[in-house]
C-alpha cells in the first residue's frame, strides 16, 4: 500500500498515467483544470502527448482519434463541457471507441455556480447524447477511489469498448488530504487492454461479433483496414441502412453491457447488518452521511448506509433487495433528486429525500435532523 497527501483530481491524473493513459486532450474549465494541469506535466515524462485544445468539442475529438490508433486516452471537464462534447460522446457510444471521460461536477445548468460543488449531472451522465445505447458512469467516494476508480474505468473502457463516465465533484476533485492507494505492481496486474484481431487482414471484420461483444478494433495503421463512423452500420464499419444490421447493432451496443452488468456494477455497506434505517448517498456527500451514521450510532439509532459507485448501469438487484428490507430510507444528493427517481424506479415506492442544488456541501448535522425526523 501506498500513503500519499494529494487532491482528487491529481490522484486522477497519477491513475491515469498507471493505467497506461499515453493521451489527453481538452480544454480547462473549473472545477476539473487540475486533471489537465497535472496530465500536462506528466504525459511528457511518461511517454504521452498532451494537448490543450481551442474548446471542448476539439477536445474529446483529438482524445477519440487518437484512442482509434490504439492509445489509451482521457479528457476531462465539466457540465458545461460535457454538453458541449456530448455529439461526440454519442459518436464515441456508436463507433465503439473506448475513453474516460472525467467530470467534475459544478452547479447548474448553463454557467450555473463554476466554484461550487454539486452533483447535478447525475442525469446527465446516463443520456449525455441523443440515441439508444447504455452508459457507464463510475463515482467515487473519496480520495483513495479518485485513484482506483480511475484505474478501473480505464479497465471497463478497453474491456467494453465505450467511454465510460468517472464522476468526482468539487469538493471531491479539490480535497486534499491523505489517500491509500494500492502498491503499483499490485495495480499493473490488474491492467487490462483491448482486444485485437490477429487472422488475415482479409478475414477482419470488427464489428462482426457476437451480440453481447465488443466490437474489435486493431489500432490504426496496423494493416487491417475497416470504416469508422457515427453512422448505423454494418460488420466492416461501411455505412448501412439495413433494418437486421442496424437493429443488431443498437441492441448488441446494449447488451454488451447489460448482459455484463455484475462485473461492472460496485457499491460498498457500511453499518447496514444491524441498521433499521437505510441511508443512501454517494460521492463527496457520502462523507457526511458516514459522520451523521456514527453520531446517531452513538445515541442508539441503528442507521447503515449503501453507497452506490457504479452509477449507472445501477446496482438495481442490491437496491430492489434493500427496498425489500428496510421501511425507512432517506436518500442523500447535492441536487433536487436525480438518482432518488432510479432508487424508486427499482424499489416500486416511494422513499424521502433530502437534497441541496445551492453549491453548499450537506452537513452531517443535517442528515442527523432529518433522520430524526423519520
Amino acid at each position: 500500500m501506498r500513503d500519499i497527501i494529494s487532491e482528487g483530481n491529481e490522484l486522477v491524473a497519477m491513475a491515469a498515467i498507471d493505467a497506461g493513459c499515453k493521451f489527453f486532450g481538452g480544454y480547462p474549465i473549473t472545477p476539473s483544470s487540475e486533471v489537465a494541469h497535472n496530465m500536462s506535466v506528466l504525459l511528457p515524462k511518461n511517454d504521452g502527448v498532451f494537448i490543450q485544445m481551442e474548446d471542448e468539442i476539439a477536445g474529446i475529438s483529438v482524445a477519440l482519434g487518437a484512442s482509434m490508433s490504439g492509445t489509451k486516452s482521457l479528457t476531462a471537464s465539466s457540465g458545461p463541457g460535457i454538453s458541449l462534447k456530448a455529439e461526440q460522446i454519442g459518436y464515441g457510444f456508436m463507433a465503439e471507441i473506448p475513453l474516460v471521460i472525467v467530470n467534475v461536477m459544478r452547479g447548474g445548468p448553463s454557467t450555473g455556480l463554476p466554484t461550487r460543488v454539486s452533483q447535478g449531472d447525475i442525469n446527465q451522465a446516463k443520456s449525455p447524447t441523443h440515441g439508444d445505447y447504455c452508459s457507464i458512469a463510475l463515482c467515487p467516494g473519496n480520495l483513495s477511489e479518485a485513484y482506483t476508480q480511475t484505474i478501473r474505468a480505464f479497465n471497463i473502457a478497453e474491456e467494453f469498448m465505450t467511454p465510460v463516465f468517472l464522476l468526482l465533484d468539487e469538493t471531491l476533485g479539490h480535497m486534499h488530504g491523505k489517500a491509500v492507494l494500492p502498491a503499483l505492481e499490485d495495480i499493473k496486474k490488474t491492467i487490462k487492454n483491448r482486444r485485437k484481431f490477429e487472422g488475415s487482414p482479409n478475414d477482419y471484420k470488427p464489428y462482426n461479433v457476437p451480440n453481447n461483444e465488443s466490437a474489435i478494433l486493431n489500432p490504426f495503421f496496423s494493416g487491417y483496414k475497416y470504416h469508422i463512423t457515427g453512422l448505423t452500420h454494418g460488420y466492416t464499419g461501411f455505412p448501412t441502412e439495413d433494418e437486421k444490421l442496424s437493429g443488431e447493432l443498437i441492441n448488441r451496443l446494449f447488451n454488451k453491457i447489460t448482459s455484463k452488468a455484475s462485473q461492472i456494477e460496485e457499491y460498498e455497506e457500511y453499518m447496514l447488518d444491524d441498521a433499521e434505517i437505510l441511508l443512501i448517498a454517494y460521492g463527496s456527500a457520502s462523507l457526511s452521511a458516514k459522520e451523521a451514521i456514527n453520531e446517531l450510532r452513538k445515541e442508539g439509532i441503528k442507521v447503515g448506509l449503501f453507497r452506490p459507485i457504479t452509477i449507472w448501469p445501477s446496482p438495481s438487484q442490491k437496491i430492489a433487495e434493500l427496498g425489500k428490507r428496510f421501511n425507512k430510507i432517506l436518500t442523500i444528493e447535492l441536487n433536487l433528486g436525480q438518482y432518488v427517481k432510479e432508487i424508486e424506479r427499482i424499489m416500486k415506492k416511494e422513499i424521502s429525500f433530502y437534497g441541496k442544488a445551492n453549491g453548499r456541501a450537506i452537513s452531517p448535522n443535517e442528515i442527523i435532523n432529518e433522520i430524526k425526523g423519520l
